[in-house]
């Protein structure tokens, strides 16, 4: 499967790395057995330089110890295999079809709509994942283990991976849903800073973020409520939540308050964690 990245941020950098067996994934694991073959990636800012010295070199999981050149004609080479490269600013920019691409992971964060990812298909994709919620029915939102049995392969072309809270949040409502039926919920997610924080005070929008990301708590929202609801749509309204940015590099939490359609215990609700933990969460939950 022969798969482009449009976007060399967080969320790219880590799809590729994962995919080139660099997060040292379990035997067996499709993202490390090659069954992925990325064949080109496109990033806007700093060029192949910064980004093969981005990979090479990470903050947070530490160094990807593998051989990186770059090649202005090849473009970037990780472990002797070459990855095609271009600086474009908009997807249709780029002819994915012709380079090879099967499928193109959209992790730029910017283009979120169906109509700016259509660019995409007209440039020969047959499938486009986005590393963010589309609030679109054209896109397919799947949460892996919660409702991935949805995806139909002749049907969809547009999916998303929904995003980082959503996936720790779907499995704890699936669980705790299914077996005994949430009413209402107030979600609170602990979250690292993202590009949308500033390092140092500077001017933004919300004054929330115009504060140091290194120094402060930063209240603001969260999707991940609204992206239940797109799973379980009988829980539209019913759930609320915020999100606070935290000055930590590499951990989120999610906590969940849950008004319940009938009275349980605590030796319940563990027991149900546990039990969809060894059974159709392994490995999610």
């Amino acid at each position: 499967m022969r798969v482009g990245i449009n976007g060399m941020g967080r969320m790219g950098r880590l799809a590729l790395r994962a995919a080139l067996g660099g997060m040292h994934r379990a035997k067996g694991d499709p993202r490390a057995d090659g069954r992925l073959d990325v064949v080109h990636v496109n990033e806007i800012k700093g060029g192949a330089a910064a980004t093969a010295h981005l990979l090479e070199f990470d903050s947070i999981h530490g160094r990807w110890h593998t051989s990186f050149e770059v090649d202005d004609e090849k473009g970037i080479a990780v472990g002797g295999k070459y990855l095609g490269f271009t600086s474009a600013a908009t997807p249709g920019e780029v002819a994915w079809g012709d380079l090879g691409c099967d499928i193109v992971l959209e992790c730029t964060g910017k283009f979120l709509k169906p109509e700016q990812l259509d660019a995409y298909f007209q440039r020969g994709v047959k499938r486009v994942i986005v590393a963010a919620p589309v609030k679109d029915g054209r896109a397919l939102n799947v949460v892996v283990g919660v409702n991935d049995n949805l995806y139909e392969p002749d049907r969809h072309r547009l999916l998303t991976a929904a995003s980082c809270t959503t996936n720790c949040l779907a499995p704890v409502v699936k669980v705790i849903h299914e077996a005994i039926g949430i009413d209402h919920g107030q979600i609170t997610t602990i979250h690292d800073p993202t590009n949308t924080n500033v390092v140092v005070d500077s001017p933004h929008k919300d004054l929330r973020r115009a504060r140091s990301a290194m120094l402060s708590l930063s209240p603001t929202t969260t999707g991940s409520a609204t992206a239940i609801a797109l799973i379980y749509p009988e829980l539209k309204g019913r759930l609320n939540g915020h999100a606070v940015r935290a000055p930590v590099l590499n951990a989120s939490l999610t906590d969940c308050v849950f008004e319940l359609k009938r009275p349980t215990t605590e030796a319940e609700v563990n027991g149900l964690f546990e039990a969809a933990a060894r059974g159709p969460l392994a490995g999610v939950l």
